[in-house]
């Protein structure tokens, strides 16, 4: 065999060799892209995204878009030539697979967990909306969720109030874990309740429940810090007084709230918001209103300027990295709080843009 032939016949299966390899071989990884964005303001899949009863609500035109990132599922196994792909695209992001999903965890854990977030993420818009447009929100403390196999379990449910621990009114979620640590591990501790059946139609009606309170005595049990538990975690429940739906499904965790407080803001105001803008966003939002960061905000600008926005809403602390790589036509605004995403969508309203907030790149002002 001439060695032209031969030099070419073991390049091409080493080619071969490396390809296949490049198939077969397993990482570490995952891949992030642009995901949909859905307009809050708008519909989707026919329903309405927003909607308000019991309240009079106002026209509104333009977009206040949330975003969406697409990842690999926890159960996914990327090769090294699927990373290598996503290393070299530039509207993708590969990240190290344990970054997103804890060691372990299933696609169904993954989703449960996803679910949980979207829905505390709506209860919190709900109530930062509403306190931004100085409409009373009442609260209480509930059963978030019950451990399997601990004293709770069977005993407590989700959504029960709790209206005292041992006789002590609780008037704070993390004032109930402090009242259980009082006692010993083996002791008994009693919980005054309402159960969530009593308490959701109460709800219905913007009330908080007046009646139907009863005892529930358990047995707490040793957690690995020593501390005695009964394994439930304590949330706060709001309670507004008209209905507010979210209409949204197919989409997991927290990062929507910013965009679903400020659609609910919008469809409660008398004046236009947004002017007729098309204005994207993202950012956790507590029910006080403060803005908090998100992952994958790089992925969120692309979609979100892909779709045809103009301005970016984008948490203080997602800004520098936003910032790095912003899309061209896309104008990134630097907000902290609900305030100040309401703040910002007024000057662009009016068209007053030249000192809106905005976002820069670590290192510079």
């Amino acid at each position: 065999m001439p060695r032209r032939t031969a030099t070419l016949l073991a390049s091409t299966l080493m080619l071969i060799a490396l390809l296949c390899a490049g198939v077969l071989i397993p990482v570490p990884y995952s891949e992030m892209s642009p995901g949909p964005t859905v307009n809050t303001l708008g519909e989707h899949s026919g329903e309405p995204v927003l909607e308000i009863s019991g309240r009079k609500t106002y026209p509104t035109t333009g977009h206040l878009n949330m975003t969406t990132v697409r990842v690999t599922g926890p159960d996914y196994t990327m090769n090294l030539f699927e990373a290598v792909y996503g290393w070299l695209d530039h509207d993708n992001a590969v990240v190290p697979h344990k970054t997103l999903y804890p060691e372990g965890q299933t696609a169904e854990e993954a989703d449960q967990e996803n679910a949980e977030e979207f829905s505390q993420s709506q209860e919190s818009a709900k109530a930062s909306a509403l306190r931004q447009l100085k409409i009373p929100v009442a609260t209480q403390t509930v059963v978030g969720s019950v451990v399997k196999d601990m004293p709770a379990d069977g005993q407590l449910h989700a959504g029960d109030v709790i209206k005292a621990v041992d006789g002590k009114p609780v008037t704070e979620a993390a004032g109930v874990a402090k009242l259980v640590t009082l006692h010993k591990p083996g002791e008994k501790v009693r919980f005054t309740i309402i159960p969530a059946k009593t308490a959701a139609a109460a709800e219905k009606q913007g009330k908080r429940p007046a009646t139907g309170t009863k005892d529930i005595t358990l047995a707490t049990e040793k957690a690995e810090d020593g501390r005695a538990i009964v394994g439930i975690q304590a949330e706060v429940d709001h309670i507004l007084p008209f209905t507010i739906d979210v209409k949204l499904a197919d989409v997991g965790g927290p990062s929507a709230g910013l965009m679903f407080a400020l659609g609910i803001v919008d469809k409660l105001t008398p004046q236009d918001l947004t002017g007729g803008k098309f204005v994207a966003g993202t950012g956790t939002i507590d029910d006080k209103g403060k803005v908090g960061p998100i992952g994958g905000i790089s992925m969120k600008t692309v979609g979100a300027r892909d779709k045809g926005a103009e301005f970016f809403l984008t948490p203080k602390d997602n800004c520098a990295t936003a910032a790095k790589d912003t899309p061209r036509g896309l104008t990134l605004v630097k907000v902290n709080t609900i305030g100040d995403a309401v703040q910002a969508l007024q000057k662009i309203r009016s068209g007053d843009t030249d000192d809106l907030p905005s976002c820069s790149p670590a290192g510079r002002s």
